[in-house]
């Protein structure tokens, strides 16, 4: 860094995390490092597994406060937690970072967020820090970077144990303890429903691989058997990715991992498959998001249906577990087209790949989105909602609607009895048939109900 560890001495921060999926927050981890280096007191709250209540002492001496907005539940749990932030502490700087944090700063800067970071964080948020102990009016506002960083090991101190977080179940019904960290940001792509796109516009930046490589041997210390890899797609760098996991299995050759890669990508780089295979990758998860060609482009995938069945097949013969996910519920989905994805997924042999929540989501338009460009999507459109952060849309036919909040209430429940796949997907078909007047009608491919998956998942049921 250059500078004396002693420049923030005296210094408060207090780094808070809403919900990060399930994981142990990198986006806490790796700020710290920067803020502790540089001497400042640095505190990790992380508010879905550590209550508010039980710490408003940190709140109340913090000098900046920095809430971490990841995804789009992350953003609407701390729009309730920032009144009683701002009750509690009226004079620290109030910061929220990430990548929903600049999509939502006009809502964050109404409820008193006085600086809104994007892109990449930490150099920012460490210059809002030594603004503020220098006694110095901070640049508030809205930044975002796109800086080309020399990151440091993640400081995960005083974060909750692993234990606490999302485990990886194997077929045999064994837990494992599961880490998680980023070896790149951003996305060279612009799918238009993405979140990432407003903010990176087709960049993305690589950590560097002593880092990754740091992070996750930390975690493996701390018990940490599997990673999770949160790249938006692990194969934008496909060498770095590579060199990177071909590392860590000469290091820990019994740790899996798992990483997010696109259908695009998946066919372009497919002879580095057998490579991921081999070094402990566990499954990856591709965001189809539809079955259907013409969504598909309104979304700007790049990809078509014949595209992801080619990859299934690649994936079955080289006997690789492939987790796709979906945007099941458009405004151009009918109940005929939903039939059909069901359909598909059981024909495919896919049940037991697909997380049940999958076939509930909704597609959520946020603010900057890149749908707003559709004229399809203009029309459809109500104002921007402030509760839930989006621009609500209603479907044409109400049943198509009605099927979606019924589905996500079902799976919701059923995922917290823990019910196997197969017999969720039984109950998202007989629902959809009631919706469509035709209860009787059997889906003929749908297979036996399996005692357990028969891949392996993380146990973080929800998605964003």
């Amino acid at each position: 860094m250059g500078r004396p560890a002693t420049l923030l001495n005296d210094f408060h921060a207090a780094l808070i995390s809403t919900y990060d999926l399930g994981h142990q927050p990198f986006g806490l981890a790796s700020p710290a490092a920067w803020l502790r280096e540089n001497g400042a007191d640095v505190v990790l709250l992380d508010l879905s597994q550590q209550a508010l209540k039980k710490h408003e002492d940190v709140v109340r001496r913090a000098d900046l406060i920095a809430l971490h907005l990841p995804m789009h539940t992350a953003t609407r749990i701390a729009t309730h937690a920032i009144p009683r932030l701002r009750e509690l502490n009226p004079r620290a700087h109030l910061c929220a970072y990430g990548l929903y944090a600049p999509l939502n700063s006009d809502h964050l800067h109404a409820l008193g967020v006085q600086t809104i970071i994007g892109g990449e964080f930490e150099a920012r948020l460490l210059a809002l820090a030594e603004g503020l102990h220098g006694d110095c009016d901070p640049q508030a506002g809205l930044q975002i970077s796109h800086d080309k960083l020399s990151f440091l090991r993640p400081s995960r101190e005083g974060m909750p144990e692993l234990e606490n977080y999302s485990k990886l179940v194997l077929p045999n019904g064994d837990q494992l303890l599961a880490g998680y960290t980023e070896a790149s940001r951003g996305c060279k792509h612009l799918c238009r429903h993405c979140p990432i796109v407003p903010i990176y516009e087709g960049k993305f930046r690589v950590v560097q691989r002593d880092v990754v490589l740091s992070d996750v041997r930390q975690q493996v210390e701390a018990g940490a058997q599997h990673i999770t890899f949160g790249d938006p797609d692990f194969f934008n760098g496909p060498t770095h990715a590579i060199e990177l996991v071909q590392a860590l299995h000469r290091e820990f050759p019994a740790l899996t991992y798992d990483a997010t890669i696109k259908v695009e990508h998946l066919l372009q780089h497919s002879e580095l498959l057998p490579i991921l295979r081999d070094t402990g990758c566990a499954f990856v998860v591709s965001a189809v998001e539809s079955l259907d060609d013409g969504v598909l482009q309104l979304l700007d995938k790049r990809h078509t249906r014949a595209d992801f069945l080619k990859v299934v097949q690649m994936f079955r013969n080289l006997g690789m577990a492939l987790s796709p996910t979906f945007v099941a519920f458009h405004p151009w989905m009918s109940l005929a087209g939903y039939e059909e994805f069901l359909g598909i997924i059981a024909e495919l042999g896919l049940i037991e790949n697909v997380q049940p929540i999958q076939l509930a989501i909704r597609l959520l338009i946020p603010s900057c989105s890149r749908l707003l460009q559709l004229p399809e999507v203009q029309k459809i459109i109500q104002p921007f909602d402030k509760v839930s952060l989006s621009y609500p849309w209603k479907h044409s036919d109400p049943r198509v609607d009605a099927l979606q909040r019924e589905l996500e209430r079902t799976i919701q429940f059923s995922v917290k009895l823990d019910y196997d796949r197969a017999t969720i997907f039984e109950y998202a078909w007989h629902l959809l048939q009631q919706a469509k007047g035709s209860e009787h009608e059997l889906l003929p491919t749908l297979p036996a109900l399996a005692a357990r998956a028969t891949i392996p998942y993380l146990t973080e049921p929800w998605y964003c």
